[in-house]
């Protein structure tokens, strides 16, 4: 005979279980494209359409991942932005670059994330649970970088991206001259800002970095960027249905670790702010729960 106390003890176990279930093997696959329109150029520009892409994590035998990601260059967009994270495997750039496939092919612009440099390494889960973020003391990235990253980028080089890495760029997209800065990765304390406005004579001043970090975000809204691109959040990863995100692994409000939404240091016009909650996880908490992988196609309106 079943004890009621047995039962009551029984219940939040099988929920729980339930619960990790789905998140280790459904959320984490369930691959989503996101729309969202940013009303963001000229009044009566033609769009255009970009595709943002960010914290894949790839690892050589994520088949069903890359395949995916293959299937985006369907969407025919007109610029792609990474925002880093690509890989999770010391022996990943070939997956990648494979993944990307025909999106290497439109123009782009890229940054590097923390795990572009740095190998995955088991961290303690609680404590990311309770708010930390930033360089750790004695953390992984205190070794040398050990990911091939030079090798990435040699190849996104090559095929015509853009490195934004504590860089300024500039790329003609369907007639539209877009100027570009970006940061090495603020995670890893690897950004160096500079006090350059944004270009007034661009149709579009777009920031990108992998981290968005208040004091990047802050500087970009202060030099006059109307959009800035960012991703490593993973969205909250691990969400509250209803409430959204318990972290974002950075400084910024976990209310805003994903999707898109205004920001502005006083005196002086909002910028749009996209955060991608990210395709991937690392390969020791390899879980989502409400917070499906996406890639975000933004179309960009007067």
């Amino acid at each position: 005979m079943v004890r009621p106390r047995s039962l009551a003890l029984a219940a939040p176990v099988l929920a729980a279980s339930t619960a990790l279930a789905y998140a280790a093997l459904y959320e984490v696959r369930a691959f989503t494209l996101r729309r969202v329109t940013v009303p963001v150029l000229e009044p009566g520009s033609e769009p255009l359409r970009v595709l943002h892409l960010s914290d894949a994590h790839l690892r050589p035998q994520q088949h069903r991942k890359r395949e995916w990601l293959k299937s985006l260059a369907a969407l025919e967009p007109d610029l792609v932005v990474n925002t880093g994270d690509n890989m999770a495997h010391l022996e990943a750039a070939p997956a990648v670059i494979d993944a990307y496939g025909e999106l290497l092919d439109v123009p782009g612009v890229f940054v590097f994330g923390s795990n572009d440099y740095f190998s995955p390494v088991f961290k303690n889960p609680v404590r990311y649970l309770l708010g930390g973020s930033g360089v750790e003391a004695g953390g992984a990235w205190q070794r040398s970088p050990d990911m091939p990253y030079e090798k990435l980028r040699s190849a996104f080089m090559a095929r015509g991206w853009l490195d934004l890495s504590n860089r300024h760029g500039e790329l003609e997209v369907k007639g539209k001259r877009l100027a570009f800065v970006g940061v090495d990765d603020p995670h890893l304390e690897f950004d160096e800002l500079d006090d350059l406005p944004a270009d007034p004579l661009a149709d579009l001043a777009i920031g990108v970095a992998h981290a968005p970090y208040l004091r990047v975000l802050d500087r970009w809204n202060r030099s006059g960027y109307p959009l800035i691109l960012a991703g490593h959040t993973h969205g909250g990863q691990l969400c509250v249905p209803g409430y959204g995100a318990l972290v974002s692994n950075c400084d910024l409000d976990p209310a805003r670790a994903k999707g898109l939404h205004r920001h502005h240091v006083p005196g002086h016009e909002p910028s749009w702010v996209h955060v991608s909650a990210g395709l991937g996880t690392s390969p020791y908490a390899p879980v989502r729960f409400a917070c499906r992988p996406e890639a975000t196609l933004l179309t960009l309106t007067g």
